[in-house]
C-alpha cells in the first residue's frame, strides 16, 4: 500500500552520504513536519493509537517487567499534566524545572512542560548554587522533581529549593511501576507539594484545554558547560527541536518495527532529541532503561538479553559505555540490533575495533551540541570514512573558518582546518541572559555570527560534508559525555592560600575519553602538596565529575606573546603523561613526548628496533589523541 502524499514527502531515500544532496533539492518547509513537540506527539497518537509508545523499566533487575503506555495513553497523560500545569498558573513562556532520575512519569512530564510552558530539565549532580542559579536564571517557580522513593537527593534539592523560596510549587514523581507516600508539605506559606500523578489524575485527557505551542515559541531550555561560570541556558525552539528529530528519524535503516533503547538522563539532549522525540516520527516503542540507566551496573549483566527480550533495533549512548558493553559476553540473539549511535565525546579507534570484533556491529558515529540543538553529523554504518565523525545532516550547514584576533571570520577551503561552525534549522536562538513581559530575553553570547554557530571545536571539513575533528578551540573537558567547565576547578584550587596560579585541562582517559587534571603555581615550591591540592579541590568542586584526577605543580603556567593564559601546552602535556602511563608495562620504550599540531596534541613515542609495534599501537589506539611511532637512531 503507497504512502498518502504527504507521508511520501516527509521520508525521503537516506541511506548514504550521496543521498544528501537529492534530498536538499526540495525545501525543509516543503517536507510536512509538524510544528511543535506536541504537533508531533499528537501525529503519532492519531496514526498508531493502540501501538506501544514507551516499555519503562523500574529497574535493571527487573527487565522482564516493564510499565507499558500506548501512543494513545502518552497523550493523555499528556494532557493531564500539561491541564494540571495550567491549573497551577504555567502560561506558554512559564518555565517548568524538572530534576529527577528517568522514569515513566518524567517521560510525560517532560512533553507536557513543553505543551503547557517551557521545559528546564536540570541535572541533580550539579552544586546546589548551580540548580538554585538556573532556576533563579530561567524565572521558574514550578519544579517536577523526584520523590523520596524515587530518588532521595533530588527530594532533598527540591526541599533546599523550596525552603530557600525559589519554586513555589513542587511535583513529586513516583518510581516507575511504584508507590509514593503521601509527601510531607514542608511546612512553608505559600508552598503547593503533591504527587503529580494524583493530581494530574483529576484533569482532562482528551485534549489540551490552552492554545498549543508554535513552532517559534521557546520549547526547553537545557543547561550547557560554558567556558566561565555558571552552565549557561540555551533555548530551543519547537522548530529546533522537531527539525533535529526529524533527521535523525531519516534514517532508511530503521522503520515503523524499530525498537529503540534509551538510558541516557533526560536533562541531556541526546535523550530528549534521539531517544524521544524522533521515534514519534515512525511511531516507534522505546525500551527506557531503569533510574540510574547506564550508570547501573547490573544493567551491563542484563544487556544483551535485554536486547534480545525487546527485540532492540537501536541504542544512543556515549563511548565508555561501548567500551564496557565490549567486555560483555553476548549470551543472548542480537540479531535485532542495528544501529548503535554513539556521541557526546570523541571515540577511540580501540572502543570502535574492540565493540565490532566483540558483537559484529559498526558503530554510527554522531557530532552535535546543545546549542545546535543535539546533532548536526551522522556516520553511515555501510560507508564508513576513515577519521570522519560523519556528514553533515541535510538542511544543515558546516564549514571551517579562520577567526582573527579581532573576532572576524574568514572561510577556509575544504580541508583546512579551522573553528567548526554550523547555520540551519537547528542552531538555538540564544542564551537566557533574562526575562521580559514577552518571555525570555536571548543573547547569543559571542557563539553567534549572522546564523553560524561557532561550535569551539577545531576540524577540517572535506568537500562532501565529512567533518574531520580535530580538537578544541575552547576549554571545554569532556567527560563521558559530561562537559566540564575548567574555570569551576580553578577557581576551586585559587581559593588555596599557597596556590598562585590554576590551569585545569583534559587529560585522555581510557574510559571516559578524558578526566580533568590541573597545573598549579605555588607560592614557594614546597607550600603544599600535588595531593593535598587534589583533595582540596575535590571537596570545592560543584560536582563530583569535575574533581581533579591529578594536580601536578609547575613553575609556570604557560601563556600567548600578549600575556593571556595558553592551555594547549599543558593539553599536550597531558596527553604525554597518559600516553607514558599507558607504555609503561611495555618493552622498548625509548621516549613519551607531545607537542600540539593544528590546535590538537599529538603524542610520538619513540621505541627500539626491538620494541612490539603492535602492543605500542594497541596501548594507543585506547584514546583519542592523535600518536605517531619514531624509531629510535643512536
Amino acid at each position: 500500500m503507497s504512502r498518502p502524499h504527504s507521508e511520501a514527502r516527509l521520508w525521503p531515500t537516506y541511506a548514504g552520504p550521496d543521498d544528501l544532496a537529492d534530498i536538499e533539492t526540495i525545501p525543509l518547509q516543503q517536507r510536512g513536519l509538524p510544528d511543535s513537540t506536541y504537533a508531533l506527539l499528537r501525529r503519532a497518537a492519531t496514526m498508531w493509537p493502540d501501538r506501544t509508545a514507551l516499555q519503562v523499566l523500574s529497574t535493571a533487575d527487573r527487565w522482564q517487567d516493564p510499565v507499558t503506555a500506548t501512543f494513545a495513553e502518552l497523550i493523555t497523560d499528556v494532557h493531564q499534566t500539561a491541564n494540571l500545569l495550567r491549573h497551577l498558573g504555567v502560561v506558554r513562556h512559564s518555565p517548568v524545572a524538572l530534576i529527577a532520575p528517568n522514569c515513566a512519569e518524567l517521560v510525560t512530564a517532560t512533553l507536557a512542560a513543553q505543551l503547557a510552558g517551557v521545559a528546564v530539565p536540570i541535572n541533580g549532580a550539579l552544586s546546589i548554587e548551580h540548580i538554585s542559579e538556573l532556576l533563579r536564571r530561567s524565572g521558574a517557580r514550578v519544579l517536577i522533581a523526584a520523590s523520596r522513593e524515587l530518588d532521595p537527593a533530588s527530594w532533598e534539592t527540591a526541599q533546599h529549593l523550596a525552603e530557600a523560596g525559589i519554586v513555589d510549587t513542587v511535583l513529586l514523581l513516583a518510581p516507575t511501576g511504584g508507590t509514593v507516600a503521601t509527601p510531607d508539605p514542608l511546612g512553608i506559606d505559600g508552598l503547593t507539594v503533591g504527587l503529580l500523578g494524583e493530581l494530574a489524575a483529576d484533569f482532562d485527557g482528551g485534549s489540551f484545554t490552552a492554545e498549543p505551542p508554535a513552532a517559534a515559541d521557546i520549547a526547553a531550555l537545557f543547561h550547557t558547560g560554558g567556558t566561565t561560570g555558571t552552565p549557561k541556558l540555551a533555548a530551543h525552539t519547537h522548530a529546533n527541536e522537531v527539525a533535529d528529530a526529524w533527521m535523525i528519524a531519516a534514517n532508511t535503516t530503521l522503520n515503523e518495527d524499530s525498537v529503540i533503547f534509551a538510558a541516557l538522563p533526560l536533562f541531556h539532549v541526546n535523550a530528549l532529541v534521539v531517544t524521544l522525540l524522533a521515534p514519534l516520527f515512525h511511531g516507534q516503542t522505546v525500551v527506557w532503561a531503569g533510574p540510574l540507566g547506564y550508570r547501573d551496573p547490573a544493567l551491563y549483566g542484563n544487556f544483551w538479553k535485554i536486547v534480545e527480550r525487546y527485540r532492540i533495533s537501536a541504542m544512543s549512548a556515549v563511548p565508555t559505555v561501548y567500551s564496557v558493553l565490549a567486555e560483555c559476553p553476548v549470551d543472548a540473539d542480537v540479531s535485532s540490533l542495528r544501529v548503535p549511535m554513539v556521541g557526546a565525546s570523541a571515540l577511540p579507534r580501540s572502543v570502535r575495533s574492540k565493540f565490532t570484533a566483540h558483537t559484529g556491529l559498526q558503530l554510527l558515529e554522531g557530532y552535535g551540541l546543545t546549542e545546535a540543538t543535539c546533532a548536526s553529523v551522522r556516520s553511515f554504518t555501510d560507508h564508513q570514512r576513515e577519521g570522519a565523525v560523519g556528514q553533515r545532516l541535510p538542511y544543515q550547514r558546516v564549514k571551517a573558518v579562520h577567526v582573527d584576533d579581532d573576532g572576524s571570520w574568514h572561510d577556509l577551503p575544504p580541508g583546512a582546518v579551522g573553528h567548526l561552525v554550523i547555520s540551519g534549522p537547528c542552531v538555538f536562538p540564544g542564551y537566557v541572559v533574562g526575562r521580559d513581559g514577552e518571555g525570555f530575553v536571548l543573547d547569543g553570547r559571542g557563539a553567534l555570527n549572522d546564523g553560524w554557530l561557532d561550535t569551539g571545536d577545531l576540524a577540517k571539513v572535506d568537500s562532501q560534508g565529512f567533518v574531520h575533528l580535530a580538537g578544541r578551540a575552547k576549554d571545554l573537558i569532556i567527560r563521558g559525555g559530561h562537559n566540564i567547565d575548567p574555570a569551576t576547578i580553578e577557581d576551586a584550587l585559587r581559593t588555596h592560600p599557597a596556590v598562585t596560579g590554576a590551569a585545569a585541562v583534559g587529560r585522555p582517559d581510557v574510559h571516559a575519553g578524558e578526566v580533568p587534571v590541573a597545573y598549579v603555581t605555588l607560592t614557594s615550591p614546597d607550600a603544599v602538596s600535588a595531593e593535598d591540592l587534589r583533595a582540596w579541590a575535590t571537596s570545592r568542586v560543584p560536582e563530583r565529575a569535575a574533581a581533579p584526577r591529578l594536580v601536578t605543580i609547575v613553575a609556570d603556567l604557560p601563556l600567548t606573546a600578549v600575556g593571556k593564559p595558553y592551555k594547549l601546552p599543558l593539553r599536550a602535556d597531558a596527553a604525554r603523561l597518559a600516553a607514558r602511563d599507558a607504555l609503561a608495562g611495555l618493552s622498548g620504550i625509548v621516549e613519551v613526548t607531545a607537542e600540539a599540531d593544528g590546535g590538537a596534541p599529538v603524542v610520538t613515542v619513540t621505541v627500539e628496533p626491538s620494541a612490539d609495534h603492535e602492543s605500542t599501537a594497541a596501548a594507543l589506539d585506547q584514546f583519542t589523541t592523535t600518536w605517531r611511532i619514531a624509531q629510535h637512531h643512536e
